[in-house]
């Protein structure tokens, strides 16, 4: 992930993964160990292809959450929705 995932980021991020998603990969590891903050368009985008990713038998998994980015998950209960590795 970018170290800032935001509008820019996430737009480019939403084709990327439906490229992929388009080949027949449907479960994804987000490694965000150099994001040091996301927003609700990045959050955003990170659920609606979670959700495109369910409906195809597969998942997005979260991992290296910095302290800032993981509270931002927690305010808004998405880890209840991630599993965050």
């Amino acid at each position: 992930m970018p170290e800032m995932f935001s509008v820019e980021e996430a737009s480019d991020f939403r084709e990327k993964v439906k490229e992929y998603i388009d080949k027949g990969t449907y479960s994804f590891v987000l490694d965000f160990s150099t994001c040091a903050f996301i927003d609700s368009t990045g959050l955003g985008v990170i659920v609606s292809s979670y959700k495109k990713c369910v409906e195809n038998g597969g998942t997005i998994k979260l991992q290296s959450l910095n302290a800032n980015v993981r509270k931002i998950f927690e305010l808004t209960r998405l880890t209840h929705v991630f599993e965050i590795l």
